[in-house]
């Protein structure tokens, strides 16, 4: 029987428990210790730590502080490990806690988070999900069920002290160019919610005020919201510092590719069951700047998808050169206005585009001007069809069931 080696009380406050921290640093200090061959087991609270509840109010979304965020468990030393080699970590198992089998997604608002389509969504909505064994279902989005896939959101090593300088001057850099701009370009170091694990007095203090925040994915892993990391995926991680570091959290019950909701799967809290090993000098060996992934081989079994394309022409017919982020926008914008016709709200459309496992695809980045991007959509996650025909759609709903909406203040 594996050994739970880092527990979370849903019922405590993550800033209580210092087996977690909020931010990247190399002073963090390590909280359990494993060999190469070891598998263990790892609790984790949901990305918000618990801020966000099961009810039918987006007060939570809309009021959270987004600088708390992400509460990661770890950091664990690996022995052996060395800067230079590879942290292989292989996810054995991974699951939803026992007492806490629901999840949620939601859209922040444009002044606090914003998100993919945030000027489309501009106001904080959510939806909870329950989760029945490995499928799930919502009660503010009708008429959809489907099976997940669950996987951490955010798992990687800490950085060393080059790296993470590079990390902050960038990003800091990246928003003197525009420091107004809503949503902000990056988030820089904050340190008055930094949850710095075991670190205490001045040295924590330093820390809090230099560590880089867990929004975005980087050189080492962090925050890359890849759908397919679970049951018997395999990671190999650039370590870069002694004993590696590896943190986890941000678990998703299912997410579509690209997040695009920002708070964009079925966040949750849960547990991963892990084993790791190493490969030594496995950056050099291999020329390894970012992690390298290997997918589950356990995946939804769905075979029958609707494929919305978009192009790199924004929604003002404004052409962009090869612009792969705007081709995907408009591929899930057709998607959101399709999916209106059979009477789902944006809002609830949105939504499923961001829990549901749909594919998105680079399908074309050399036909100039217009990159060519697609939405991959499974039909069968529906109660009714959804495919196009003569007769043209059916509204299946009247309305009546919505997303929780929070008031502007």
């Amino acid at each position: 029987m594996a050994e739970t080696l880092i527990k979370v009380d849903l019922k405590q406050s993550a800033f209580d428990n210092d087996m977690v921290h909020n931010r990247w640093h190399p002073d963090i200090p390590m909280v359990a210790t494993v060999s190469p061959g070891d598998d263990f087991i790892i609790e984790t609270y949901d990305w918000t730590g618990g801020f966000i509840k099961n009810n039918d109010d987006a007060s939570d979304v809309r009021d959270i502080d987004l600088s708390i965020v992400h509460f990661l468990s770890g950091p664990i030393h690996v022995k052996g490990a060395e800067p230079g080699d590879l942290l292989v970590v292989e996810i054995l198992d991974i699951g939803a806690k026992v007492e806490s089998q629901w999840g949620f997604n939601g859209f922040f608002s444009k002044q606090n988070g914003g998100g993919f389509l945030t000027d489309h969504f501009p106001q904080a909505q959510n939806s909870i999900w329950d989760f029945e064994g490995m499928f799930t279902k919502s009660r503010h989005i009708p008429d959809v069920r489907f099976a997940g896939l669950i996987h951490p959101g955010l798992i990687g090593c800490l950085p060393d002290p080059k790296l993470l300088d590079t990390w902050n001057k960038r990003e800091v850099d990246f928003i003197a160019t525009n420091p107004d701009r809503v949503p902000p370009l990056a988030n820089a170091p904050f340190a008055p919610t930094a949850h710095m694990g075991r670190l205490k007095g001045e040295a924590r203090d330093k820390a809090a005020g230099e560590g880089a925040r867990t929004v975005p994915p980087r050189e080492h892993g962090g925050n890359a919201d890849i759908k397919d990391l679970s049951r018997g995926s395999k990671v190999y991680f650039p370590v870069y510092v002694p004993g590696a570091g590896l943190s986890m959290g941000d678990l998703h019950f299912s997410q579509g590719d690209g997040e695009i909701t920002f708070c964009g799967a079925i966040e949750m809290a849960g547990w991963l069951h892990l084993k790791v090993g190493l490969i030594k000098d496995g950056m050099n060996k291999y020329g390894v700047k970012n992690p390298i992934f290997k997918p589950s081989p356990m995946t939804p079994n769905y075979k029958d998808h609707l494929i919305f394309q978009g192009i790199s022409v924004d929604e003002s017919g404004g052409q962009h050169y090869l612009d792969v982020g705007v081709a995907y926008r408009q591929a899930c914008l057709n998607a959101i206005e399709y999916l209106k016709k059979f009477g789902y709200s944006g809002a609830q459309a949105y939504s499923i585009l961001g829990t549901a496992p749909v594919q998105g695809h680079i399908s074309g980045v050399v036909d100039i001007p217009n990159a060519s991007a697609t939405l991959w959509l499974p039909t069968e996650i529906f109660a009714f069809d959804i495919n196009p025909g003569a007769d043209g759609p059916i509204k299946h709903l009247d309305g009546s069931i919505d997303m929780p909406l929070a008031p502007d203040l």
